[in-house]
């Protein structure tokens, strides 16, 4: 039989990547010990208020047909922690709830671009990416970034890619995987450079609440951006609510529009139970949360610690996220095969950065997804393994 072309666009080395992830469950259940870190998930319980408020929505019958753009109560909510984080003023109108920020970036990309249209994504690039864009026929344009300079984005770099057939950039600060975020000054010249050249801006900034290093500057704030921008972001890392499936999109009131019709004729939106434990959650100021936020950062540091002078790697600190990339090619290895030797031979399960683009080859991506007790066991098993390759070369 006889299938869409979509599917090839659809499918590629971001759909493989996951593999190595799919190989170390299969493993797991075959009772071999196995440390995860290879998939972003938190491995902490959402916090109690928010299910407690999800069972209480669900008895009060909040078990209808829900608003296609989102509860007004939760595009409030969301435009007010905007607002307070940003300084952008933005009201109900301007926010559009998706089950999840991927939902949310597919939909976003759907009403900005066509085929042929290109796009400029900063390296290395979160993996579904490729597919969400070959789905509406776009050509991604990577921009290319330097671990040296902790995979930060050069504008000159954005700006000697940009040709007739650029539509829209799209970045992800903090980063995933690298976890670098971008200073005020690059994105006042990014901003330039989408006025300059009329441009849409995609911002994803999922990761926005776990930045240890610096300010998150969110470019729709700045000065010309608002209506050129969407802002995406998500509860998903933020308040372990990555099963919950609960994002959205923040712009200007046409492209709001414009998605809603797309909601409409795709999702429904997401259950009203699910939006008003979202809703407690935005609106409460939850200690749960700025536990978990310590949390990553305490990770971050035993990870760097624990690999900072070892043989054979070279962590790149992240500024924040629940990611640490680490340089493994002094070990001879490319990442991917370090990755499948390390998941065989030691059992720890990484994602190689190869998938992410050719800015993050010879990396892997540790997710910083388990206590600081196993995540100590995982790095003490990925020196091992990084010593006993330099054995052999050596031998």
């Amino acid at each position: 039989m006889r299938y869409s072309t979509l599917t090839q666009r659809i499918a590629g080395d971001g759909a493989a990547a996951w593999q190595i992830h799919d190989r170390a469950l299969e493993l797991r259940e075959q009772g071999v010990d196995v440390l995860l870190l290879s998939i972003g998930d938190p491995d902490f319980d959402t916090p109690q208020p928010i299910v407690n408020a999800a069972i209480d929505s669900l008895l009060a019958g909040d078990t209808h047909y829900p608003a296609v753009r989102g509860s007004h109560g939760l595009r409030t909510s969301i435009a007010r922690r905007h607002h307070q984080r940003s300084g952008q003023t933005v009201d109900a109108d301007h926010v559009i709830v998706f089950p999840g920020a991927q939902c949310a970036v597919y939909s976003v990309v759907q009403c900005l671009l066509d085929p042929g249209d290109e796009v400029l994504v900063a390296e290395p690039m979160y993996v579904t990416y490729e597919g969400v864009f070959g789905a509406c026929g776009a050509k991604v344009v990577p921009v290319p970034v330097r671990s040296q300079n902790g995979f930060r984005v050069d504008p000159l770099d954005v700006a000697a890619r940009i040709t007739p057939k650029t539509r829209a950039i799209l970045l992800n600060s903090p980063n995933n995987p690298s976890g670098a975020s971008l200073p005020l000054s690059t994105w006042q010249t990014l901003a330039a450079l989408c006025i300059r050249h009329d441009l849409w801006l995609i911002s994803d900034e999922v990761y926005s609440d776990l930045l240890y290093e610096g300010e998150h500057i969110s470019p729709a704030s700045l000065p010309g951006m608002a209506e050129r921008t969407a802002t995406i972001n998500s509860l998903s890392k933020s308040h372990a609510m990555s099963g919950w499936r609960v994002g959205w999109v923040i712009g200007p009131k046409p492209l709001c529009e414009h998605l809603v019709n797309l909601s409409l004729c795709m999702l429904f939106g997401i259950p009203d139970f699910i939006q008003n434990a979202a809703q407690l959650a935005l609106d409460e100021n939850l200690p749960q949360v700025a536990s978990m936020r310590e949390e990553y950062r305490l990770r971050r540091d035993l990870v760097c610690a624990s690999l900072d002078h070892c043989p054979g790697l070279r962590a790149v600190r992240p500024d924040g996220g629940m990611f640490v990339m680490v340089d493994v090619r002094a070990t001879g290895l490319s990442a991917q095969h370090f990755a499948e030797r390390l998941l065989e031979g030691y059992g720890v399960s990484v994602l190689a950065g190869e998938a992410f683009g050719p800015s993050a080859a010879g990396h892997i991506r540790i997710g910083l997804v388990v206590d600081r007790a196993k995540l100590a066991d995982a790095c003490r098993r990925i020196a091992l393994c990084a010593t006993d390759l330099l054995e052999g070369l050596r031998a």
